[in-house]
Protein backbone atom coordinates (compact mmCIF):
# COMPACT_ATOMS: atom_id res chain seq x y z
CA UNK A 1 0.00 0.00 0.00
CA UNK A 2 1.32 3.44 -1.02
CA UNK A 3 3.05 5.39 1.73
CA UNK A 4 3.68 2.40 4.09
CA UNK A 5 7.27 1.57 5.05
CA UNK A 6 8.56 -1.91 4.36
CA UNK A 7 7.89 -4.22 7.32
CA UNK A 8 5.21 -1.95 8.81
CA UNK A 9 2.62 -4.66 8.27
CA UNK A 10 4.48 -6.82 10.79
CA UNK A 11 4.18 -4.11 13.49
CA UNK A 12 1.65 -4.93 16.28
CA UNK A 13 0.98 -4.01 19.97
CA UNK A 14 2.68 -7.19 21.24
CA UNK A 15 6.34 -6.23 20.45
CA UNK A 16 5.78 -2.81 22.00
CA UNK A 17 4.43 -4.42 25.21
CA UNK A 18 7.45 -6.72 25.40
CA UNK A 19 9.76 -3.74 24.95
CA UNK A 20 8.02 -1.91 27.82
CA UNK A 21 8.32 -4.93 30.12
CA UNK A 22 12.02 -5.25 29.34
CA UNK A 23 12.59 -1.58 30.18
CA UNK A 24 10.82 -1.97 33.52
CA UNK A 25 12.88 -5.05 34.39
CA UNK A 26 16.11 -3.19 33.55
CA UNK A 27 15.07 -0.24 35.74
CA UNK A 28 14.22 -2.53 38.68
CA UNK A 29 17.56 -4.32 38.45
CA UNK A 30 19.41 -1.00 38.38
CA UNK A 31 17.46 0.32 41.41
CA UNK A 32 18.09 -2.81 43.46
CA UNK A 33 21.77 -2.71 42.55
CA UNK A 34 22.08 0.86 43.76
CA UNK A 35 20.33 -0.01 47.05
CA UNK A 36 22.74 -2.85 47.58
CA UNK A 37 25.59 -0.31 47.70
CA UNK A 38 24.20 1.14 50.95
CA UNK A 39 25.57 -0.32 54.20
CA UNK A 40 23.16 -2.81 55.73
CA UNK A 41 21.33 -1.59 58.85
CA UNK A 42 22.28 -3.35 62.03
CA UNK A 43 19.04 -4.95 63.31
CA UNK A 44 20.27 -4.67 66.88
CA UNK A 45 20.91 -0.94 66.52
CA UNK A 46 17.56 -0.39 64.85
CA UNK A 47 15.82 -2.27 67.63
CA UNK A 48 17.68 -0.24 70.25
CA UNK A 49 16.72 3.02 68.59
CA UNK A 50 13.08 2.02 68.55
CA UNK A 51 13.27 1.05 72.18
CA UNK A 52 15.22 4.03 73.45
CA UNK A 53 13.08 6.54 71.59
CA UNK A 54 9.70 4.85 71.73
CA UNK A 55 7.48 7.84 72.25
CA UNK A 56 9.33 11.05 71.49
CA UNK A 57 9.37 12.64 68.05
CA UNK A 58 9.48 16.27 66.99
CA UNK A 59 6.09 16.65 65.37
CA UNK A 60 4.83 19.10 62.81
CA UNK A 61 2.30 20.50 65.28
CA UNK A 62 3.75 22.22 68.33
CA UNK A 63 0.45 22.45 70.20
CA UNK A 64 0.18 20.75 73.58
CA UNK A 65 -3.46 19.93 72.76
CA UNK A 66 -4.62 17.05 70.60
CA UNK A 67 -6.85 19.50 68.74
CA UNK A 68 -6.49 23.18 69.71
CA UNK A 69 -9.60 24.07 67.75
CA UNK A 70 -11.75 21.42 69.43
CA UNK A 71 -10.45 22.31 72.88
CA UNK A 72 -11.07 26.04 72.39
CA UNK A 73 -14.60 25.49 71.09
CA UNK A 74 -15.49 22.89 73.74
CA UNK A 75 -14.08 24.99 76.56
CA UNK A 76 -16.11 28.02 75.43
CA UNK A 77 -19.29 25.91 75.29
CA UNK A 78 -18.56 24.60 78.78
CA UNK A 79 -18.08 28.05 80.29
CA UNK A 80 -21.20 29.33 78.58
CA UNK A 81 -23.70 26.64 79.47
CA UNK A 82 -22.45 23.83 81.76
CA UNK A 83 -24.47 23.38 84.97
CA UNK A 84 -23.98 21.00 87.90
CA UNK A 85 -26.45 20.30 90.68
CA UNK A 86 -24.99 19.51 94.11
CA UNK A 87 -27.16 17.33 96.31
CA UNK A 88 -27.86 19.36 99.47
CA UNK A 89 -28.05 16.37 101.82
CA UNK A 90 -25.40 15.66 104.44
CA UNK A 91 -24.00 17.61 107.38
CA UNK A 92 -21.01 19.75 106.29
CA UNK A 93 -19.52 19.25 109.77
CA UNK A 94 -19.17 15.52 109.17
CA UNK A 95 -18.33 13.95 105.79
CA UNK A 96 -20.25 16.04 103.26
CA UNK A 97 -20.35 19.21 101.16
CA UNK A 98 -17.17 20.96 102.28
CA UNK A 99 -13.47 20.11 102.03
CA UNK A 100 -11.40 18.72 104.86
CA UNK A 101 -8.52 21.04 103.95
CA UNK A 102 -6.81 22.69 100.97
CA UNK A 103 -3.27 21.59 101.75
CA UNK A 104 -1.26 18.39 101.54
CA UNK A 105 -1.08 15.67 98.93
CA UNK A 106 -4.86 15.23 98.82
CA UNK A 107 -5.52 18.94 98.32
CA UNK A 108 -7.08 18.29 94.90
CA UNK A 109 -10.16 16.72 96.50
CA UNK A 110 -10.56 19.64 98.88
CA UNK A 111 -10.12 22.25 96.18
CA UNK A 112 -12.79 20.67 94.00
CA UNK A 113 -15.31 20.67 96.85
CA UNK A 114 -14.46 24.34 97.45
CA UNK A 115 -14.30 25.44 93.81
CA UNK A 116 -17.57 23.90 92.66
CA UNK A 117 -19.38 26.14 95.15
CA UNK A 118 -17.44 29.23 94.07
CA UNK A 119 -17.98 28.70 90.35
CA UNK A 120 -20.57 29.71 87.79
CA UNK A 121 -21.22 26.03 87.05
CA UNK A 122 -23.30 25.40 90.15
CA UNK A 123 -27.07 25.52 89.82
CA UNK A 124 -29.76 25.18 92.47
CA UNK A 125 -32.26 24.02 89.84
CA UNK A 126 -31.82 20.29 89.13
CA UNK A 127 -33.89 20.63 85.95
CA UNK A 128 -31.15 22.85 84.48
CA UNK A 129 -28.34 20.49 85.47
CA UNK A 130 -26.29 18.48 83.00
CA UNK A 131 -24.64 16.48 85.80
CA UNK A 132 -25.23 15.75 89.50
CA UNK A 133 -22.46 15.89 92.11
CA UNK A 134 -22.56 13.46 95.04
CA UNK A 135 -20.71 15.52 97.72
CA UNK A 136 -19.32 12.92 100.09
CA UNK A 137 -15.63 13.17 101.00
CA UNK A 138 -13.65 10.03 101.89
CA UNK A 139 -10.79 12.35 102.84
CA UNK A 140 -12.94 13.87 105.59
CA UNK A 141 -13.93 10.39 106.74
CA UNK A 142 -10.28 9.41 106.87
CA UNK A 143 -9.47 12.54 108.84
CA UNK A 144 -12.05 11.64 111.46
CA UNK A 145 -10.56 8.16 111.87
CA UNK A 146 -13.41 6.28 110.21
CA UNK A 147 -12.53 2.64 109.50
CA UNK A 148 -12.65 1.22 105.97
CA UNK A 149 -15.63 -0.94 106.90
CA UNK A 150 -17.61 1.99 108.29
CA UNK A 151 -16.70 4.14 105.27
CA UNK A 152 -18.33 1.62 102.99
CA UNK A 153 -21.49 1.57 105.10
CA UNK A 154 -21.67 5.38 105.35
CA UNK A 155 -21.22 5.87 101.60
CA UNK A 156 -23.73 3.14 100.75
CA UNK A 157 -26.40 4.53 103.08
CA UNK A 158 -25.88 8.09 101.83
CA UNK A 159 -26.12 7.26 98.12
CA UNK A 160 -29.07 4.91 98.54
CA UNK A 161 -30.79 7.68 100.49
CA UNK A 162 -30.34 10.07 97.55
CA UNK A 163 -31.66 7.47 95.12
CA UNK A 164 -34.77 6.92 97.18
CA UNK A 165 -35.40 10.62 97.87
CA UNK A 166 -34.81 12.14 94.42
CA UNK A 167 -35.90 11.08 90.90
CA UNK A 168 -32.69 12.06 89.11
CA UNK A 169 -30.60 8.92 89.58
CA UNK A 170 -33.18 6.61 88.06
CA UNK A 171 -33.40 8.59 84.82
CA UNK A 172 -29.97 7.30 83.77
CA UNK A 173 -29.13 4.72 86.46
CA UNK A 174 -26.56 7.20 87.71
CA UNK A 175 -24.76 7.84 84.42
CA UNK A 176 -25.14 11.61 84.86
CA UNK A 177 -23.81 11.51 88.44
CA UNK A 178 -20.22 11.87 89.61
CA UNK A 179 -18.17 11.84 92.78
CA UNK A 180 -14.65 13.10 93.55
CA UNK A 181 -11.98 11.46 95.69
CA UNK A 182 -8.22 11.85 95.81
CA UNK A 183 -7.35 9.78 98.88
CA UNK A 184 -6.82 6.12 97.94
CA UNK A 185 -9.38 5.13 100.60
CA UNK A 186 -12.00 6.62 98.30
CA UNK A 187 -11.75 3.62 96.01
CA UNK A 188 -12.50 1.28 98.89
CA UNK A 189 -15.21 3.51 100.33
CA UNK A 190 -17.42 2.93 97.28
CA UNK A 191 -16.96 -0.83 97.14
CA UNK A 192 -20.46 -1.35 98.54
CA UNK A 193 -21.96 0.36 95.48
CA UNK A 194 -20.84 -1.67 92.45
CA UNK A 195 -23.60 -0.19 90.30
CA UNK A 196 -22.27 3.31 91.04
CA UNK A 197 -18.71 2.29 90.24
CA UNK A 198 -19.96 0.86 86.95
CA UNK A 199 -22.35 3.62 85.87
CA UNK A 200 -21.32 6.92 87.44
CA UNK A 201 -18.35 9.12 86.59
CA UNK A 202 -15.52 8.65 89.08
CA UNK A 203 -13.09 11.56 89.40
CA UNK A 204 -10.15 9.93 91.18
CA UNK A 205 -6.44 10.43 91.83
CA UNK A 206 -5.77 6.71 91.35
CA UNK A 207 -6.82 6.06 87.73
CA UNK A 208 -5.34 2.58 87.46
CA UNK A 209 -7.10 -0.10 85.45
CA UNK A 210 -6.74 -2.56 88.32
CA UNK A 211 -9.13 -0.55 90.51
CA UNK A 212 -11.98 -0.74 87.99
CA UNK A 213 -11.10 2.61 86.44
CA UNK A 214 -12.90 2.90 83.11
CA UNK A 215 -11.17 5.28 80.67
CA UNK A 216 -13.48 7.66 78.78
CA UNK A 217 -16.09 7.30 81.55
CA UNK A 218 -13.99 8.05 84.61
CA UNK A 219 -11.64 11.01 85.03
CA UNK A 220 -8.06 11.18 86.31
CA UNK A 221 -7.78 13.84 89.00
CA UNK A 222 -4.23 15.23 89.19
CA UNK A 223 -2.66 14.84 92.62
CA UNK A 224 -1.28 18.29 93.39
CA UNK A 225 0.56 18.97 96.63
CA UNK A 226 -0.23 22.59 97.42
CA UNK A 227 0.96 25.07 98.38
CA UNK A 228 4.16 24.65 96.38
CA UNK A 229 7.28 25.37 98.41
CA UNK A 230 9.00 27.36 95.64
CA UNK A 231 7.92 29.39 92.57
CA UNK A 232 7.33 27.91 89.12
CA UNK A 233 10.35 26.86 87.13
CA UNK A 234 10.71 27.11 83.38
CA UNK A 235 12.66 28.84 80.62
CA UNK A 236 15.80 27.98 82.57
CA UNK A 237 17.31 25.23 80.44
CA UNK A 238 20.89 26.38 81.00
CA UNK A 239 20.56 25.56 84.73
CA UNK A 240 19.44 21.97 84.15
CA UNK A 241 22.66 20.00 84.24
CA UNK A 242 21.45 16.78 85.93
CA UNK A 243 20.11 14.20 83.48
CA UNK A 244 17.49 12.58 85.72
CA UNK A 245 16.23 12.71 89.31
CA UNK A 246 14.10 10.66 91.69
CA UNK A 247 14.00 10.39 95.47
CA UNK A 248 11.27 8.65 97.42
CA UNK A 249 10.07 5.65 99.36
CA UNK A 250 10.43 2.19 97.86
CA UNK A 251 6.75 1.34 98.27
CA UNK A 252 6.22 -0.38 94.93
CA UNK A 253 8.00 -2.94 92.79
CA UNK A 254 8.98 -0.43 90.12
CA UNK A 255 10.51 1.90 92.72
CA UNK A 256 12.53 -0.93 94.22
CA UNK A 257 13.92 -1.79 90.78
CA UNK A 258 14.60 1.87 89.94
CA UNK A 259 16.61 2.36 93.12
CA UNK A 260 18.48 -0.94 92.81
CA UNK A 261 19.53 -0.41 89.19
CA UNK A 262 20.37 3.30 89.20
CA UNK A 263 21.11 4.37 92.79
CA UNK A 264 24.87 4.57 92.25
CA UNK A 265 24.81 6.03 88.76
CA UNK A 266 26.87 9.18 88.21
CA UNK A 267 24.49 10.82 85.72
CA UNK A 268 21.16 9.97 87.33
CA UNK A 269 20.43 11.37 90.80
CA UNK A 270 18.48 8.43 92.20
CA UNK A 271 17.91 8.04 95.94
CA UNK A 272 16.12 5.12 97.55
CA UNK A 273 14.65 7.36 100.24
CA UNK A 274 13.37 10.86 100.76
CA UNK A 275 16.04 13.55 100.93
CA UNK A 276 16.49 14.45 104.59
CA UNK A 277 15.65 18.02 105.55
CA UNK A 278 18.69 17.91 107.83
CA UNK A 279 21.05 18.35 104.89
CA UNK A 280 19.54 21.67 103.84
CA UNK A 281 16.41 23.76 103.32
CA UNK A 282 14.17 22.59 100.45
CA UNK A 283 16.93 20.44 98.94
CA UNK A 284 14.38 18.09 97.36
CA UNK A 285 12.45 20.89 95.65
CA UNK A 286 15.58 22.69 94.49
CA UNK A 287 16.80 19.54 92.76
CA UNK A 288 13.84 19.83 90.36
CA UNK A 289 15.25 23.16 89.16
CA UNK A 290 18.59 21.55 88.27
CA UNK A 291 17.25 18.49 86.45
CA UNK A 292 16.18 17.86 82.88
CA UNK A 293 14.02 14.77 83.44
CA UNK A 294 12.23 13.89 86.68
CA UNK A 295 11.36 10.21 87.05
CA UNK A 296 7.76 9.54 88.14
CA UNK A 297 7.23 5.87 89.03
CA UNK A 298 4.00 4.75 90.64
CA UNK A 299 4.02 4.18 94.38
CA UNK A 300 1.46 2.42 96.53
CA UNK A 301 -0.99 3.81 93.97
CA UNK A 302 -0.35 4.50 90.31
CA UNK A 303 -0.65 8.25 90.87
CA UNK A 304 2.00 10.51 92.37
CA UNK A 305 2.18 14.19 93.35
CA UNK A 306 5.68 14.05 91.83
CA UNK A 307 4.16 14.53 88.37
CA UNK A 308 2.57 17.87 89.24
CA UNK A 309 5.73 18.82 91.17
CA UNK A 310 7.81 18.14 88.06
CA UNK A 311 5.50 20.22 85.90
CA UNK A 312 5.46 23.10 88.40
CA UNK A 313 9.25 23.22 88.70
CA UNK A 314 9.85 22.91 84.96
CA UNK A 315 11.35 19.41 84.99
CA UNK A 316 10.13 17.15 82.16
CA UNK A 317 8.26 14.26 83.82
CA UNK A 318 9.15 10.71 82.86
CA UNK A 319 6.03 8.62 83.44
CA UNK A 320 7.22 5.14 84.38
CA UNK A 321 4.01 3.14 84.62
CA UNK A 322 2.06 0.51 82.71
CA UNK A 323 -1.47 1.47 83.75
CA UNK A 324 -1.97 5.18 84.24
CA UNK A 325 -4.67 7.18 82.51
CA UNK A 326 -2.99 10.58 82.69
CA UNK A 327 -4.89 13.68 83.85
CA UNK A 328 -6.62 15.74 81.14
CA UNK A 329 -5.61 13.14 78.57
CA UNK A 330 -8.66 13.93 76.43
CA UNK A 331 -7.34 17.44 75.82
CA UNK A 332 -3.58 17.36 76.41
CA UNK A 333 -1.05 15.56 74.24
CA UNK A 334 1.28 14.35 76.98
CA UNK A 335 3.93 13.29 74.49
CA UNK A 336 4.59 16.97 73.80
CA UNK A 337 5.77 17.71 77.35
CA UNK A 338 6.56 14.34 78.98
CA UNK A 339 8.33 11.07 78.26
CA UNK A 340 5.98 8.09 78.59
CA UNK A 341 7.64 4.74 79.32
CA UNK A 342 6.61 1.24 80.28
CA UNK A 343 7.91 -0.19 83.53
CA UNK A 344 10.13 -2.66 81.68
CA UNK A 345 12.05 0.31 80.24
CA UNK A 346 13.52 1.06 83.66
CA UNK A 347 16.57 -1.08 82.84
CA UNK A 348 17.39 1.14 79.83
CA UNK A 349 16.35 4.39 81.48
CA UNK A 350 19.63 6.27 81.09
CA UNK A 351 20.08 5.22 77.47
CA UNK A 352 16.54 6.36 76.68
CA UNK A 353 17.04 9.78 78.27
CA UNK A 354 20.47 10.30 76.69
CA UNK A 355 19.03 9.45 73.26
CA UNK A 356 16.75 12.50 73.49
CA UNK A 357 18.50 15.30 71.61
CA UNK A 358 18.92 18.80 73.02
CA UNK A 359 16.51 20.08 70.39
CA UNK A 360 13.88 17.60 71.50
CA UNK A 361 14.46 18.42 75.16
CA UNK A 362 14.04 22.15 74.50
CA UNK A 363 10.77 21.42 72.72
CA UNK A 364 9.52 19.31 75.63
CA UNK A 365 10.53 21.96 78.15
CA UNK A 366 8.84 24.81 76.29
CA UNK A 367 5.64 22.77 75.98
CA UNK A 368 5.82 21.93 79.68
CA UNK A 369 5.76 25.62 80.57
CA UNK A 370 2.59 26.00 78.50
CA UNK A 371 0.67 23.42 80.56
CA UNK A 372 1.74 24.58 84.03
CA UNK A 373 -1.45 26.62 84.42
CA UNK A 374 -3.53 23.42 84.12
CA UNK A 375 -1.89 21.76 87.13
CA UNK A 376 -2.51 24.30 89.87
CA UNK A 377 -5.61 25.02 92.00
CA UNK A 378 -6.94 28.43 93.03
CA UNK A 379 -9.69 29.67 95.32
CA UNK A 380 -11.71 31.09 93.75
CA UNK A 381 -10.87 29.16 90.56
CA UNK A 382 -9.39 30.90 87.51
CA UNK A 383 -9.76 30.00 83.85
CA UNK A 384 -7.78 27.00 82.60
CA UNK A 385 -6.66 25.94 86.07
CA UNK A 386 -6.99 22.38 87.38
CA UNK A 387 -10.61 22.90 88.42
CA UNK A 388 -11.64 24.16 84.98
CA UNK A 389 -9.81 21.29 83.29
CA UNK A 390 -11.74 18.79 85.43
CA UNK A 391 -14.96 20.58 84.54
CA UNK A 392 -14.00 20.37 80.88
CA UNK A 393 -13.51 16.61 81.21
CA UNK A 394 -16.93 16.34 82.86
CA UNK A 395 -18.42 18.48 80.10
CA UNK A 396 -17.09 16.10 77.48
CA UNK A 397 -18.75 13.17 79.23
CA UNK A 398 -22.15 14.75 79.66
CA UNK A 399 -22.59 14.67 75.88
CA UNK A 400 -22.56 10.85 75.73
CA UNK A 401 -25.23 10.32 78.41
CA UNK A 402 -28.51 8.98 77.06
CA UNK A 403 -31.78 9.90 78.75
Amino acid sequence: MAGRLPGAAASSPLPRALLLIAALVLFSISFLSLRSLRPAADPALASAADKYRPLLRLQSSSSVYHSPEAFTAGYADMERSFKVYIYPDGDPKTFYQTPRKLTGKYASEGYFFQNIRESRFRTDDPDQAHLFFVPISPHKMRGKGTSYENMTVIVKDYVEGLINKYPYWNRTLGADHFFVTCHDVGVRAFEGLPFMVKNSIRVVCSPSYNVDFIPHKDIALPQVLQPFALPEGGNDIENRTTLGFWAGHRNSKIRVILARVWENDTELAISNNRISRAIGELVYQKQFYRTKFCICPGGSQVNSARISDSIHYGCVPVILSDYYDLPFNDALDWRKFAVILRERDVYQLKNILKSISQEEFVSLHKSLVQVQKHFVWHSPPVSYDAFHMIMYELWLRHNVIKY
